[in-house]
């Protein structure tokens, strides 16, 4: 408790978006281990800074060959994406006092970029994407990531947590526009 990552912060250096996501981390997470998806524009180098509570930062780096992902065109049907929006799914394993369990919020959200061309219309898709995912257990903030572009199309975090009581794991999303999505 003494030492621990007050934030991951994710760098991919040649997307149009470089700084593509933080997560701001509870003390109470303990060891972290937390996953999400990124879109990646071109081959890479890809970052993942770790701020500790004593403001030093420890850095990994990997370069990633993918590219297209800030510009291709969206996978699924807009329509039904946008029938879609804002439903998420909390997907958590049965947990028990003072062990450690796996949790995801996944939301669905078309996450367009701007930067996508419509194959109709012929013109660009209006940015819309996630920009804050606040995820709580037992009214306890665990996870506020802050998000940008390069997050992917139906944003996911999948991490590990050891509840110290019982509670319920809720999450809030705030996108581009100024919605509001909680379950």
């Amino acid at each position: 408790s003494e030492r621990y990552i007050k934030n991951i912060h994710i760098i991919i250096d040649k997307n149009p978006m470089p700084y593509s996501a933080n997560f701001h981390l509870s003390p109470s997470l303990g060891e972290i281990d937390i996953a999400t998806r990124v879109r990646i524009d071109q081959y890479t180098d890809m970052r993942a800074i770790a701020e500790m509570n004593d403001g030093s930062l420890h850095m990994v780096s990997r370069y990633v060959k993918a590219s297209g992902g800030c510009s291709a065109p969206a996978g699924k049907d807009m329509e039904a994406a946008m029938a879609r929006l804002g439903k998420m799914q909390i997907r958590m394993r049965d947990a028990n006092i003072g062990e450690t369990t796996q949790a995801q919020v996944v939301v669905s959200h078309p996450n367009n970029s701007g930067l996508q061309f419509d194959q109709k219309t012929r013109g660009y898709i209006p940015p819309h994407y996630v920009k804050e995912i606040i995820i709580n257990f037992a009214d306890e903030n665990l996870i506020k990531l802050e998000a940008g572009i390069s997050i992917s199309e139906d944003p996911s975090v999948r991490f590990n947590f050891t509840p110290l009581k019982h509670g319920v794991l809720k999450a809030m999303v705030n996108d581009s526009k100024d919605m509001t999505y909680s379950m």
